[in-house]
This record gives C-alpha cells, sequence and structure tokens, in this order.
C-alpha cells in the first residue's frame, strides 16, 4: 500500500519495493524503454532528469567494490554545474539492461532513454494512474517520479540502514542537510524487526 504525507504543500509517497515492481511492470506495457526509467529512478535512485543520461559506455563493473556502477550526470545540491557521480546499480537491472540494450542494437554511446524529462516525468504518472484504476486505490494518483527516489532512498537507510555516506555518494547529495529529508520514520516490518 503507497504511504503517503499530505501534511505540507506537496504529498509525498513512499512505494515499497513490491509496488515498484507493479509500478514497472504497467509502465513497461508502453514500451520496455518506460520499464528501464522506471527502474532507474526506483532501484538506482536517479532524479527524472538523469535518466536520459547514461548509456553502455557509462556502465561498468567496480573495480574492487564487486557491484554494478554507473556514471551519472546530474543536479549539483551545492549549486552550480552538473556533478558526476558513480550510482550504484543492482545486478537485476544491470541484467535488464544489458538485455535492453543488445536487443535494440544500441552504440554503447546511445543513451537508453531516449525522451524528455518532462515524458519521464509524465511516463510514471500515467502508470501510476492506471495502476490505481486497476486496483481501485486512488493514493496512486499522488506518485510523482521524484517519490521513485524518494521510495529508493528511504528503502535502502531506512529499512536496509545504508550508511548515509554511502547513499549521499551514490545519491548524489552533496551535504547531510541535503539527504536528511529522505531519512523517514520506518515502516511497520522495519519496527517489528527491530523490536522482537
Amino acid at each position: 500500500m503507497v504511504r503517503l504525507d499530505d501534511s505540507g504543500d506537496v504529498t509525498k509517497c513512499w512505494l515499497s519495493p513490491d509496488e515498484l515492481d507493479r509500478l514497472e511492470g504497467v509502465a513497461g506495457r508502453n514500451g520496455w524503454g518506460r520499464e528501464v526509467a522506471v527502474q532507474l529512478m526506483g532501484r538506482c535512485g536517479f532524479r527524472a532528469s538523469e535518466v536520459t543520461y547514461p548509456a553502455d559506455e557509462h556502465l561498468r563493473w567496480s573495480d574492487d567494490g564487486d557491484c554494478w556502477l554507473v556514471e551519472v550526470r546530474g543536479k549539483n545540491t551545492s549549486g552550480g554545474d552538473p556533478k558526476v557521480r558513480d550510482a550504484w546499480m543492482p545486478e537485476a537491472v544491470a541484467d535488464d539492461i544489458h538485455k535492453f540494450s543488445r536487443e535494440r542494437g544500441l552504440e554503447a554511446s546511445e543513451a537508453w532513454v531516449d525522451a524528455s524529462t518532462p515524458s519521464v516525468r509524465r511516463w510514471v504518472k500515467e502508470a501510476a494512474e492506471t495502476v490505481a484504476a486497476e486496483i481501485d486505490d486512488e493514493r496512486w494518483l499522488e506518485v510523482s517520479s521524484h517519490d521513485l527516489r524518494r521510495s529508493w532512498a528511504t528503502y535502502h537507510l531506512v529499512e536496509r540502514q545504508v550508511d548515509v555516506r554511502t547513499m549521499m555518494s551514490i545519491g548524489g547529495w552533496s551535504d547531510y542537510s541535503a539527504i536528511e529529508p529522505y531519512l523517514a520514520e520506518p515502516t511497520e516490518s522495519r519496527i517489528g524487526a527491530a523490536m522482537t
């Protein structure tokens, strides 16, 4: 069930991994590129504006971390020119990306997602609206592309307890004040696990 906070000016949503699976699947009905875009935001923590940057040439197996890293050119939360970072990519997403790129015959420098940032945001809204209609749950109507990044950050910070410095590095936050809003309250499952 989508968790909401509508106490401020902007409604914030947090999706569970299962809800993210559902959203990815629905987005994918309208093209595999849309599913890839949702994966990059919800599984790798990309901002909508970062989704259209990476290509095969930006994805690499780490030298000593035993993980996939992808170069992202994105927002500099300190201001100024865009900042380049290495974002972590789950192995399952890297596998999907490799298949996607191979099946599409993409050159190493060709972006995986060929769309504008407004289009990427629209794809998320359209998929969320479809989910809302299919399961008759209006909370999905509030889901935005930024909620995918929010869900990713909260899941790793709160549920998996990944240290803040690692998350700042892979998520592109320059200082603690930029990542602090993602330190939301734990889910019921986390509370139960911590207290039993």
